[in-house]
């Protein structure tokens, strides 16, 4: 309650100053605007001068099973398509960090396929029954850092995070919970190496110099890659969701030569309990070849 009706005071001040100060709002939100466009710039050049590796038959066939599984499906045979990266489209609905409500939300994702980088940027509003008052918030992980911002009306700084090791970490393991999107991250011989578990899990470990985070995968019967969870509680008092602990995908479909999901469910998890904070559907995926 105490976050909403800091946002409600905010979204009046924000009001406010659209009437009084329009020109000085427009200037900041492009100021904004070209923040993120920098972001995704960065996570471009990284994305182009990571080289993707071949995976040998060899390391493919000492997968764990429910993996080799999940490539079989996801591929269906045939040579992963050659990205540099990946630009996703989002819709759907978004609770804050402390709060039991959500609200419409679009987002856009640039991600680097075979190195961790990405940026991740969300258009929401404030109130419901005043669209103009929206709120733009991103966060953005390359060369191991992150940056993590929210602004009222693209223009008010409300949340300013800059890089810590807990939060890169988190980003790190952001990128590696996204990556049923683009599998080809997960093959051997990349940023991601895998360790049995059991006929239906698998542990995944990304590495990126000295820092690493983990996820349990949980595969269907036919392959496909039901959910990623972290193997320890989240804190749920901070000011942000980060990555989250778990995510499910569902709803596959074949993209550009692949299965992939297009429904997810982005959650915190604590004590037994797993709450949603981002959930919707992919309404656009277009892979980008470094060439």
């Amino acid at each position: 309650m105490q976050t909403r009706n800091i946002l409600v005071r905010s979204a009046i001040v924000a009001a406010a100053l659209a009437v009084t100060g329009g020109a000085l709002l427009a200037w900041l939100a492009s100021r904004t605007e070209a923040d993120i466009a920098a972001h995704r710039e960065r996570v471009v050049a990284e994305a182009r001068q990571a080289a993707p590796t071949a995976a040998s038959a060899t390391a493919l066939a000492a997968l764990p099973a429910p993996v080799q599984r999940y490539f079989a499906f996801t591929f269906r045979g045939a040579p992963p398509p050659h990205a540099s990266h990946v630009e996703l489209e989002m819709e759907g609905r978004f609770r804050r960090p402390r709060s039991e409500s959500f609200t419409p939300t679009r987002a856009e994702q640039t991600i680097a396929v075979h190195t961790p980088a990405l940026v991740f940027a969300a258009t929401t509003p404030l109130l419901p029954r005043v669209p103009a008052l929206t709120a733009r918030a991103y966060d953005a992980y390359a060369g191991g850092q992150m940056e993590m911002k929210a602004k009222l009306l693209s223009a008010i700084t409300v949340v300013d995070e800059p890089a810590s090791p807990t939060l890169n970490r988190i980003s790190l393991r952001r990128w590696l919970l996204e990556s049923p999107l683009y599998p080809m991250a997960l093959l051997p011989g990349g940023a991601v190496r895998w360790e049995v578990m059991d006929a239906n899990r698998a542990r995944a470990i990304v590495t990126l110099g000295d820092d690493s985070a983990s996820m349990v995968a949980t595969f269907g019967g036919d392959g496909r890659l039901l959910s990623f969870d972290a193997e320890e509680d989240g804190d749920l008092r901070t000011s942000y969701h980060g990555s989250g602990e778990h995510a499910s995908r569902d709803d596959y479909e074949a993209v550009e030569g692949m299965m992939l999901p297009q429904r997810f469910v982005i959650a915190r998890a604590a004590a037994g309990r797993t709450l949603p904070f981002w959930e919707g559907s992919v309404t656009q995926i277009h892979f980008v070849s470094g060439d």
